[in-house]
């Protein structure tokens, strides 16, 4: 396996990705940041913050896929969310675990960020996703 992921003692827990992730590795996978938006460029989910946290994930999962990765070598996931409030923590969660099993994701997530913004490049945009692995 090329990538390792901890939590160690005295970092804040529960929570549900790891703090630490050691990769090794020579290829390194960078996706751009991914909205809720199709091949071609239809708008998905307008509105529902946690259909969009899906959305972006089977798009990041589209290219991780074409670069021979998936989220097991995920070393980090970014997320920018619009208008971010503590309140909108259950929809973020809801949109993860829609696609947990579909997508594999790890159990617990690599190290994530979840990063508040006013606004993104499109008044419908909700949320998006930047995604780095590491493969050998």
């Amino acid at each position: 396996m090329t990538v390792q992921t901890l939590s160690p003692e005295g970092m804040f827990q529960p929570v549900p990705y790891d703090h630490v992730s050691i990769a090794t590795g020579s290829r390194h996978v960078h996706v751009a940041g991914q909205i809720a938006r199709d091949g071609e460029g239809r708008r998905l989910s307008p509105g529902d913050l946690a259909q969009q946290v899906a959305a972006v994930l089977r798009n990041a999962h589209r290219g991780l896929t074409a670069a021979g990765a998936g989220y097991g070598d995920v070393v980090r996931l970014r997320f920018f969310v619009t208008g971010s409030t503590p309140e909108m923590f259950g929809d973020f969660m809801a949109g993860i675990e829609l696609v947990a099993d579909e997508l594999d994701l790890p159990t617990p997530l690599p190290p994530v960020s979840v990063i508040g913004v006013d606004f993104l490049f499109e008044p419908d945009v909700l949320v998006e996703l930047e995604a780095y692995a590491v493969l050998d």
